[in-house]
């Protein structure tokens, strides 16, 4: 798999309106500009199209025929954005039922069946039987202290293929968040308080050793 140059700075991902409804707008592909419903989820953060944007540039070569694993859902832009680019299948993780629901039906909306959308735990689900991503978002709910754990079983049970791409985001205050030795940072960007990176998984080292 090519290597994505390092670079710095970028937007910040805007909370979701509260009260009502919003809506996620595909950025590219083949449904590019369709505005997709989300439901209003307490603490769900829609990723905005600016970053999102920022996001699938850094992953342009990488997206068709990809794997894809959105491990925490929420409005499914992030996985529906790489479905519209050609993925070649998304497994979308969401523990709310309401959140989980909606995805489905803009999944049936928009007439793919490469999408699958799985209402679980993401921890509990990581523990299940294994099948190896190539491309994996994680944007969990921030302020819970689930990406240590959610990176240590991604890593240690299997589920990222060779040279897997791993999306992370997180709040700007986890600077001394330990990542598995064979996650190689591509990509670190940041705006207010919140991070975005990107990592390869490189375990040439690895078997070196």
């Amino acid at each position: 798999m090519p290597r994505v140059k390092s670079s710095r700075s970028s937007p910040s991902k805007s909370p979701a309106p509260q009260g009502r409804a919003g809506v996620v707008r595909i950025i590219s592909g083949q449904w590019k500009g369709r505005k997709l419903p989300v439901r209003d989820v307490e603490g769900l953060r829609p990723t905005t199209d600016r970053v999102k944007e920022t996001i699938f540039n850094w992953l342009a070569p990488h997206v068709r025929g990809a794997r894809c694993l959105d491990l925490f859902a929420g409005s499914g832009g992030l996985g529906l954005e790489a479905l519209s680019r050609y993925a070649e299948q998304v497994t979308l993780i969401e523990m709310d039922k309401g959140a989980a629901d909606q995805i489905r039906k803009n999944l049936a909306v928009l007439g793919s069946s490469q999408g699958q959308v799985i209402q679980a735990d993401a921890v509990s689900w990581l523990q299940g039987p294994v099948t190896p991503f190539d491309l994996v978002f994680l944007d969990p709910p921030f302020r819970r202290e689930l990406l240590p754990q959610v990176c240590d079983l991604l890593e240690q049970r299997g589920w990222l293929a060779p040279d897997a791409l791993i999306y992370l985001e997180r709040e700007k205050e986890m600077a001394d968040l330990a990542l598995p030795a064979s996650w190689q940072l591509l990509k670190d960007k940041q705006a207010g308080q919140v991070c975005y990176q990107l990592y390869l998984r490189d375990t040439r080292n690895d078997a070196a050793v």
